[in-house]
């Protein structure tokens, strides 16, 4: 009798792994758009609308939120899988998440003299799309672009331009750091290397069937003529990051990333600070909470090497 409900158990654990492999993927492959429902005004800060073009070509848009009208330093946001240029907003993924707000290390950044320009990557808020994601190559085309946007602007110091990367944004900056130099300052909040992070994240949403979607995105990806994720390690553009001082950022409860990945990618960046190592609760989202509960940090790192 306990064994029939065992394997009625099994069974079922089966059916919700099988019934969650389609939606999460195609999470994974073609993101999702998460609409902005507030803007910079909410926090009193002026801004403007902008729009300009990825390296290839995409239509990207974003606020620019200036300090002033004299030339100053500028700081670009760049963020995570399925977020937009506010942050997250929980409880609109089949998965466990925290909302991520941008907006009060964005006016501590304004209020200590810098400008700050908040942008959807493609396939992502309002800008255009680009199929599939790649968490990072591809993705540098947007940040490149952001780079070179603000570098046109006759109110920004051309060379005293950094970055906030989070999560499938801080790979995204560090693919794209080395072709828009020189860069200052870089802040990567929990980076991962993309195997690891797909084993981590789909055995804890799917069970067994984790290990199978994890293995099969390498074929999909080949299917769609784009950068294979078993070939992706963060660490290899971090090694050309020769002039930015970088700090990374890790939580310690976090799931589905590893101390050990981030410890790697700073190992073998030029003029890494070292790994903030987040005393965050369990879960993923705990981590990139860094940047609200902490902004004065945010901003000391950029007032030091910005």
């Amino acid at each position: 009798m306990s064994r029939s409900r065992g394997d009625a158990g099994g069974r079922r654990a089966a059916a919700r792994g099988i019934g969650g492999l389609v939606p999460l993927t195609r999470l994974m492959v073609f993101g999702s758009r998460l609409p902005l429902t507030r803007t910079p005004g909410e926090a009193g800060l002026g801004f403007e609308e902008v729009v300009f073009e990825a390296t290839d070509g995409v239509e990207l848009r974003g606020w620019f939120v200036p300090a002033g009208p004299e030339p100053a330093p500028t700081v670009v946001w760049v963020h995570g899988w399925l977020w937009n240029r506010l942050g997250n907003v929980a409880g609109l993924v089949p998965f466990p998440d925290r909302d991520v707000d941008f907006l009060p290390a964005t006016e501590a950044l304004h209020d200590a003299g810098f400008h700050v320009l908040m942008f959807d990557l493609a396939n992502h808020g309002e800008s255009g799309a680009r199929r599939p994601l790649t968490f990072g190559p591809w993705e540098a085309r947007d940040f490149a672009g952001a780079v070179a946007y603000v570098r046109s602007r006759p109110d920004v110091i051309p060379d005293r331009v950094g970055a906030i990367g989070m999560s499938a944004g801080g790979n995204t900056v560090l693919y794209g750091a080395p072709g828009a130099q020189p860069m200052k300052a870089l802040l990567i909040v929990q980076p991962t290397k993309l195997t690891v992070f797909n084993e981590r994240f789909a055995r804890d949403r799917l069970g067994r069937f984790g290990s199978l979607a994890a293995r099969s995105m390498d074929l999909l990806y080949f299917l769609m003529r784009a950068p294979l994720p078993s070939r992706q390690d963060p660490a290899i553009p971090a090694r050309r990051i020769a002039d930015a001082t970088v700090q990374y950022v890790q939580g310690v409860g976090d799931p589905w990333g590893t101390m050990e990945v981030v410890e790697n990618v700073s190992a073998a960046t030029p003029k890494s600070l070292g790994v903030v190592r987040y005393p965050s609760p369990p879960g993923r989202y705990e981590g990139y909470r860094y940047v609200m509960d902490d902004p004065a940090a945010v901003v000391a790192f950029f007032r030091a090497h910005l």
